[in-house]
């Protein structure tokens, strides 16, 4: 058996075990689907570990930085108290209505809000407005402003918060230091920002699976 399928395999028993579709989850891939939008949502069993951070957490605040069709969105929503809040950015409006449409079925609307517009200038009016520190941040948008994205999170969270980066293996192409590629480029110096920010410590972590061969980092804001 050929790698990929062996892990295929293995993250469909797993998932089946462990991170079992629902109505609202199935739902919202298969909406997402529908509407063209591209197969790069989080794995079920990604899910489940974005959910279980938060939970682990006791986040009342959590920002998404890149919603796709809300699918993660919903994992991270379902951690969240009654009275919890989630701001999800997401830069196409397309995007954010079939977002809003599967938040809304999950029952997660009245606690969610999706924002739209290039992240950067969603991350600059959030901060104008002095709001309170997110608990959680999980940044999967645009690699090329994957350290700008870590730096806002940095600033709008607070001591104890968890910041996790997704998507910076590449395939194992974030080795080469010398590539072109901008969104490699933007992977390694958030990686390198998670390394060296004095209010940041951090680890990361090589995965295999539906999503072929990738990872994800994961940050503690320090005092």
């Amino acid at each position: 058996m050929t790698e990929p399928r062996l892990w295929n395999d293995v993250d469909d028993y797993l998932t089946a075990l462990l991170a079992p579709p629902d109505d609202a989850l199935s739902a919202a891939l298969r909406d997402s689907d529908a509407a063209g939008l591209p197969h790069i949502n989080v794995a079920p069993t990604h899910g489940k570990l974005l959910h279980l951070l938060a939970v682990i957490q006791g986040a009342r605040r959590i920002l998404e930085i890149g919603t796709l069709g809300g699918y993660s969105t919903i994992w991270l929503g379902r951690a969240l108290p009654a009275d919890g809040r989630l701001i999800s950015l997401e830069y196409a409006e397309k995007h954010a209505e079939v977002a809003r449409r599967n938040l809304a079925r999950a029952g997660l609307d009245k606690i969610t809000e999706v924002r739209v517009g290039p992240a950067l200038d969603s991350l600059s009016k959030l901060a104008d407005e002095d709001p309170a520190p997110f608990d959680l941040v999980f940044i999967d948008a645009d690699k090329v402003n994957n350290p700008h994205y870590v730096d806002w999170a940095v600033r709008l969270s607070r001591p104890g918060s968890l910041i996790v980066l997704d998507n910076v293996v590449r395939g194992g192409a974030v080795t080469d230091a010398t590539t072109d590629d901008p969104a490699i480029r933007g992977t390694r110096a958030a990686l390198e920002l998670f390394a060296s920010h004095p209010k940041l410590d951090a680890t990361a972590i090589q995965t295999v699976g539906v999503k072929g061969y990738d990872g994800f980092a994961l940050a503690r804001v320090l005092p």
